[in-house]
């Protein structure tokens, strides 16, 4: 066999372990949550309590909103209400995650009051149930779905090699603005470039035209601000030619990803890629 034929052969073989292992991991969350589905226990306790008339019980273990909700649907329809919280139980062994995902999208969007009265009874006692395992399955699912992406994203990339030691914040910044990139996070990944960008101009100017730039800007440059007072001072800052030109391709997408809507992944990683490129200009010897 070659040595093509070997590297190709070698390479489907990590490609598929790796695929095994997520899956292994998977399983793994879907067999743990099926056996301890934590809100099981609890929903068949309560419909036992409804049928006996003993709701007064869980006044002491539930916080007061929730019981008070429970309570109002206790005593609108007391059969049903038993009923219904009889096949939570079922449902929550049977479709646990499915249902902590749920809760978690729930907590990352806007809830019309409205609209709750529409909502699977389940969802009562979601907030009680938050503490213990069931945003730790929802949590533990979302990130074994970003793990393949993430992976794909990453080998996008390269190091930035920079010669001059960049500021913390700076370091910061840009491992923000990575992370965002790898988890799905493209507006962020856009807006926490143009920060990097900003504080790394900052720390590379000379200090009489810092000092003046934040004087002239109160003190709030914005990247754009930076760019154009370097614009009118390249040759006294030292900076790369080129740079200016990457550095606007950043400020324009970050602009787009704060003031006119979404954006997509490819559009992320171009303005990623930009900023790194630009950051090895600025911080070049």
């Amino acid at each position: 066999m070659n040595r093509a034929a070997t590297g190709a052969g070698i390479e489907r073989a990590g490609i598929e372990s790796v695929g095994i292992e997520i899956d292994r991991l998977r399983e793994l969350l879907l067999t743990m949550a099926d056996a301890s589905a934590p809100g099981r226990e609890f929903s068949l306790a309560i419909a036992e309590l409804a049928r006996a008339g003993r709701m007064e019980q869980l006044r002491a273990v539930l916080p007061a909103v929730v019981y008070e909700e429970l309570w109002q649907r206790y005593q609108a329809a007391p059969e049903r209400f038993a009923e219904e919280w009889e096949q939570i139980g079922h449902e929550m062994q049977k479709g646990f995650v499915e249902h902590a995902r749920q809760r978690l999208t729930s907590l990352t969007r806007m809830q019309q009051a409205g609209a709750r009265g529409e909502a699977p009874a389940w969802q009562a006692i979601q907030v009680a149930l938050d503490g213990g395992d069931l945003l730790r399955a929802a949590m533990a699912s979302e990130m074994i779905d970003l793990i393949e992406p993430a992976v794909a994203r990453a080998q996008h990339l390269r190091e930035c090699v920079v010669e001059q030691a960049a500021s913390e914040d700076a370091d910061r910044y840009l491992d923000e603005a990575t992370r965002c990139y790898f988890l799905g996070l493209f507006t962020a990944c856009a807006v926490m470039c143009r920060s990097v960008l900003e504080e790394a101009i900052r720390q590379r100017l000379p200090e009489p035209l810092r000092r003046q730039i934040q004087t002239r800007y109160r003190n709030a440059p914005t990247l754009g601000n930076l760019l154009h007072e370097m614009n009118n001072n390249l040759r006294a800052t030292g900076i790369d030619a080129g740079f200016p030109r990457l550095a606007n391709q950043v400020n324009d997408l970050g602009k787009r990803a704060v003031h006119q809507g979404l954006i997509a992944e490819d559009e992320a990683r171009a303005c990623l890629q930009h900023a790194r490129e630009a950051l090895e200009m600025l911080l070049a010897q």
